[in-house]
């Protein structure tokens, strides 16, 4: 539909996004935003509630009073909305680490979806993790570890109905296909690009792993502590949560948990019970829905050979 053949939008109903252009005419404008959150918390009972929008993350969340929190998806990310509401609601209480409480679920006006959680409360692990003892860095990476089993062990089934991709075979196809480009959209210098598609053909990843559920960006960012750093107190953002090889979730450990320090992979793995291959790990990150070469050669040590079998033990490797 185009915009001359919309409806005019009600005062304080978020507008229909669909588009990239939509997106980033709307979702940041805080004018608009601020006025749909208030118009649904008055249709959920929380009329006048105090709302504090987070600053970050890809989706508009707000702080509603003290306890609540507003996660709004636009009809161009409805499905996520669809499925974190399913993915925490079938999490409640299982795992070590709390997750949020979904209090409401469901469809606003034109095309976004919404989720009504309970607020999790602690520091970003992401920001204390620099003034952390070794000893309490290598206590949480141990606590992580242990999640990451208990989620992984979950039977994912009740959840396919909302999660893909279905064929992981297929998928692994489909993102060796787009490899390239996607490392060439962010910049990453020729002498990196010429040398994936053969590496990606040597590591041979299962087209047909046993089916687990994954948070898929496992980062310190998405982990609470409490202020006196003795325990985690949450995870949060399950929204781009996938079924698939458990492996894949190790991406996100290694370059945002354990940040290539192979004693802390180490100690993260044999809390979770079982070690992966690094090639395997570099393969996944290279074919992970989002992601970026450059940024993690920015942000992490690189060998100075510049080969991938030399990337994967720097990163994956727990020697």
């Amino acid at each position: 539909m185009s915009p001359a053949n919309r409806p005019p939008t009600v005062s304080g109903v978020l507008p229909l996004v669909e588009t990239d252009e939509e997106w980033d005419a709307v979702v940041p404008d805080e004018t608009v935003m601020r006025a749909g959150a208030q118009d649904l918390c008055a249709r959920l009972g929380l009329a006048g509630a105090p709302l504090t929008r987070f600053t970050e993350g890809t989706q508009p969340v707000y702080v509603v009073g003290d306890d609540l929190v507003l996660k709004l998806f636009p009809a161009a990310a409805a499905q996520d909305g669809i499925a974190e509401g399913r993915v925490l609601s079938h999490l409640q209480g299982l795992l070590p680490v709390p997750t949020p409480r979904v209090h409401d679920v469901g469809p606003y006006e034109n095309g976004w979806q919404y989720v009504l959680m309970s607020r999790l409360h602690g520091e970003n692990l992401a920001q204390v993790w620099g003034r952390l003892p070794r000893a309490d860095q290598e206590r949480f990476v141990a606590d992580i570890g242990e999640t990451l089993a208990v989620l992984h062990a979950l039977d994912p089934a009740p959840l396919t109905d909302v999660l893909g991709p279905g064929d992981w075979g297929a998928f692994l196809d489909r993102r060796r296909a787009a490899a390239v480009e996607q490392q060439r959209r962010h910049g990453l210098p020729a002498a990196w690009l010429e040398q994936i598609p053969g590496f990606l053909a040597s590591v041979a990843l299962p087209r047909a792993p046993r089916p687990a559920l994954l948070h898929t960006e496992v980062m310190a960012q998405h982990f609470l502590v409490d202020p006196e750093g003795r325990r985690l107190t949450g995870l949060f953002d399950f929204e781009p949560a996938m079924i698939g090889d458990r492996a894949y979730d190790f991406v996100g450990v290694g370059l945002f948990v354990t940040r290539g320090d192979p004693r802390l992979l180490a100690r993260l793995t044999a809390s979770y019970g079982h070690a992966f291959e690094p090639a395997d790990l570099l393969a996944y990150t290279l074919l992970h829905v989002y992601s970026n070469l450059p940024w993690y050669l920015r942000e992490l040590r690189a060998p100075s050979d510049g080969t991938p079998a030399s990337l994967a033990e720097a990163w994956f490797g727990t020697a």
